[in-house]
């Protein structure tokens, strides 16, 4: 294994084993959204909370795999924040890096970088997007 594949597998497990903003609030100034992936049972909810354009707060919660929970953990570091127009951006580059498509190496994806192998599992992207995809619906219409 590489050295950059290890330093990647010791972001995933410790954003895993020590998740950042896990837990929901009750506070209706957040939007939630829920997604759920039947096939590999990962379930997870996201808030986000905007004021003035800007995410203030992402916190998730929800079961998964390694993958999945360190994956929600990571994008909510990553896009608080960040203006909601710049977290689109961040999403969409992250979806097309997951698949292996052409993404832009340049724009600040933080730790988000450390999933760029699972495009090389394709039956792990649905794994490494379902908190992305909550966190997607939940800026909707900000």
């Amino acid at each position: 294994m590489s050295d950059l594949n290890n330093l990647y597998r010791q972001v995933i497990m410790d954003h895993y084993k020590n998740p950042r903003n896990k837990g929901l609030v009750g506070d209706a100034n957040y939007k939630k959204f829920h997604v759920k992936n039947p096939s590999c049972g990962d379930d997870i909810t996201v808030q986000t909370k905007v004021a003035d354009g800007t995410i203030q707060d992402v916190k998730h919660d929800g079961t998964g795999c390694s993958i999945c929970c360190s994956s929600a953990s990571v994008m909510s570091e990553t896009l608080m924040g960040k203006k909601v127009t710049e977290a689109e951006d961040i999403i969409d580059n992250y979806y097309n890096m997951i698949k292996g498509k052409e993404y832009d190496e340049d724009l600040d994806m933080g730790d988000a970088i450390v999933y760029s192998g699972v495009a090389n599992f394709p039956a792990r992207v649905k794994c490494a997007t379902v908190a992305w995809q909550a966190a997607e619906e939940s800026l909707k219409n900000e």
